[in-house]
């Protein structure tokens, strides 16, 4: 009886993003990033229906191209980042539900708040770089609602318009380097 190895791989933030986009007035989108993540993933063999998914989010580096929002967003009517400086995800099971297509579902934590979610994951293969390292990429999809985590800022304009929607879109498009 063989006993698989399990490989570790880690996000190669160079060739990696972690976006974030939100209903602003209800008639556009507004997105934003974390510049400052890390991760890694956890497989039994070559099989990533075995991928034990592991990531945090720096608050702080937070970054939607306008500082007085990323500023609000680090307040305590948001993410309150100097009581919760970091946002986590930890897979509980991933499911293959085509060749290249999975569905990772996971414990997800935000400030204080930690409920289970359920990703689509779309791989993308594994390759080679020209330094020999072995790659393998994801794109990961999903949507939350913010104020099951306790992002409840809410207003209001003068007409009546809602200022935030409440589901927040999330993309992440994720290269993992083979750790040796």
């Amino acid at each position: 009886m063989s006993t698989l190895v399990k490989t570790t791989w880690a996000i190669d933030p160079t060739h990696s993003e972690v976006e974030f986009k939100i209903k602003h007035l209800v008639i556009s989108t507004v997105k934003g990033i974390f510049k400052e993540f890390t991760g890694s993933v956890d497989v039994e063999g070559n099989d990533f229906t075995t991928a034990e998914f592991h990531f945090e989010a720096n608050v702080d580096s937070i970054f939607t191209n306008q500082a007085d929002r990323d500023g609000h967003l680090k307040s305590a009517d948001f993410f309150d980042v100097a009581n919760y400086p970091k946002i986590s995800f930890k897979s509980t099971e991933v499911t293959k539900k085509s060749d290249d297509n999975y569905t990772i579902t996971g414990d997800l934590t935000v400030r204080d708040v930690t409920k289970t979610v359920h990703l689509t994951a779309e791989f993308g293969g594994v390759a080679t770089d020209p330094y020999g390292n072995v790659k393998a990429g994801f794109e990961i999809t999903g949507a939350i609602n913010r104020k099951e985590f306790g992002l409840t800022f809410h207003a209001v304009t003068e007409a009546g318009n809602i200022v935030l929607g409440e589901d927040i879109k999330l993309n992440i498009n994720v290269q993992f380097a083979k750790q040796a």
